[in-house]
């Protein structure tokens, strides 16, 4: 679903409030990013992994099928349905800063019902702020910066940088072409009063 310039403005307006949707509900962006990694997938393998009725599950994949996020692969029953790669670039206000939605943020999105570090930085910073957080943490895994840079740059605690970097580690590693070299395991020293992250 990446947009270029022979798309109308009322096509891209249609396709950023769609995945809106993404980052605002967890459970649909969950959903998104579980097909996005399977490739495809039925109902029923939607129901198993994510551990939804099947009711709610059917209505997840038509609201992402509506979107134009997800697409059916396989008509005959059962039926078989395959995410849409999305890459969309999103400017701030400000228009100070950009940052990029894509199927790894959505994940990092869906994982705030089961990571409580992803859903307090997003309730504290954002869903931009995760997506600049997202950024750090693929430079981390990669060795070009550490927790202490990324507070730094960002203004936050230590602990809140350290925290965050290890919370995206497994989807930064779902989604990037990272070495296993070590990159990313310095040990956690933060020193005292670091939790207060105002």
């Amino acid at each position: 679903m990446s947009r270029t310039s022979n798309h109308t403005d009322g096509d891209i307006v249609r396709d950023f409030l769609s995945i809106a949707d993404l980052l605002e509900e967890p459970q649909l962006a969950q959903l998104y990013a579980y097909l996005a990694r399977a490739d495809e997938a039925t109902v029923q393998h939607v129901m198993d992994e994510l551990g939804l009725a099947q009711g709610t599950a059917y209505n997840y994949v038509n609201r992402l099928i509506d979107a134009g996020v997800v697409t059916v692969t396989h008509d005959e029953q059962p039926r078989r349905y395959a995410a849409q790669e999305i890459d969309l670039t999103v400017s701030t206000a400000a228009g100070d800063r950009e940052y990029t939605i894509t199927p790894a943020l959505i994940d990092a999105v869906g994982r705030r019902q089961t990571n409580a570090d992803i859903d307090t930085y997003i309730d504290r910073h954002g869903v931009a702020e995760l997506a600049t957080a997202l950024t750090y943490a693929v430079a981390r895994e990669r060795g070009e910066v550490t927790h202490r840079l990324m507070a730094e740059d960002l203004d936050i605690s230590p602990l809140a940088a350290e925290m965050i970097l290890q919370a995206l580690r497994p989807v930064v590693h779902e989604y990037y072409d990272i070495e296993d070299t070590g990159a990313g395991l310095e040990e956690l020293d933060v020193g005292s009063g670091a939790a207060d992250d105002a």
